[in-house]
């Protein structure tokens, strides 16, 4: 018998897999049941047009809402994503227009976002300051950023060539979610399958034991971060791309839709668990909701109000499967 019971931590990732795909089929049950009831009240939800309007509409949160899933599982949350995208477009975009070409401007703004993400994470992890504190902080400070870079101003016009990357499609996709698509598998390895994931899920776990364990945490922290300044930046071009325009109040509000799709998907606040695959379906689940409210005139402060009573009940599940863990 002790063989037998042995034999089980030899394979350790198998019951945290088990544990998040049960967490993940109960997100995909949530999304299929929203899908159902507005199938039902909404004539034509269903069309192919109006779904890859859906996917299209999510694909920018969900590219935020993956960067906020592996900084939560760190313990940590990032406010800052949205003016982090906001300073990263009209950089980019003032570069466009001034005649650069676009892959400098791209990888300008990607590196705005790994240094406004930088900042966040030395702030955490070496300076010791609470992360909601530091990312409050610098959510103010990175709009003001951007409101003085562009004088409050938009950035108009920018080139035909840029906008085509965003505003493409491939096998009837657009560009957009394919993209998005990709970054989520990539998460999905980082979090699965290399030393980052796990010394991600120690950190937010338990961090003592993470430090006695030889975790790097100030490095964990940091990386996780920057990924989320990445993101954050990545999405910001999606959006100026699809606009053609990048306004320095872009991203207004896009923390707490991230934070939504992450809890919504499984992750936990208190940190420590999280998954990739709940976060895309919890950000499906956003957009489809707030796509089938639009298509039925329903005020936007009700999709609000559905917004935060979602996220109450995925706290509450949390809270529950928590308590039986």
């Amino acid at each position: 018998m002790s063989d037998l019971s042995q034999a089980v931590p030899a394979r350790p990732g198998a019951a945290i897999l088990q544990r998040f795909s049960m967490r993940d089929a109960g997100t995909l049950i949530g999304l299929l049941v929203i899908l159902a009831v507005f199938g039902a009240l909404v004539p034509g939800f269903f069309a192919e047009r109006n779904l890859i309007n859906i996917l299209q509409q999510s694909s920018i949160n969900a590219c935020l809402a993956l960067g906020m899933t592996l900084v939560i599982i760190s313990g940590g949350i990032d406010l800052s994503v949205g003016p982090t995208a906001a300073l990263s477009a009209v950089i980019s975009a003032s570069m466009l227009i001034a005649g650069v070409p676009f892959p400098l401007a791209i990888a300008a703004g990607f590196a705005i976002g790994l240094l406004c993400g930088l900042v966040n994470g030395v702030l955490v992890a070496y300076v010791g300051l609470q992360p909601f504190i530091v990312t409050l902080g610098t959510l103010s400070t990175y709009r003001a950023l951007a409101l003085i870079y562009t004088g409050g101003n938009p950035v108009l016009g920018l080139p035909a060539s840029f906008r085509a990357i965003f505003n493409g499609s491939l096998f009837g996709l657009p560009l957009a979610v394919i993209i998005v698509a990709c970054v989520a598998v990539i998460a999905w390895i980082m979090l699965k399958k290399t030393p980052f994931g796990e010394y991600l899920l120690a950190v937010g776990g338990n961090e003592e034991a993470a430090y006695i364990a030889g975790v790097p945490i100030a490095r964990t922290k940091i990386a996780a971060y920057m990924i989320s300044g990445l993101l954050a930046a990545l999405a910001a071009q999606i959006l100026i791309g699809r606009l053609g325009a990048a306004e320095p109040i872009l991203g207004n509000l896009w923390e707490l839709d991230a934070i939504a799709a992450a809890a919504i998907g499984g992750a936990s606040l208190m940190g420590g668990k999280g998954s990739i695959v709940g976060t895309i379906l919890g950000a499906v689940i956003l957009g489809a909701m707030r796509n089938g409210l639009t298509l039925m005139n329903v005020q936007s402060f009700y999709q609000l109000l559905a917004t935060g009573l979602i996220i109450l009940a995925a706290m509450l599940i949390d809270r529950v499967t928590r308590g039986r863990g």
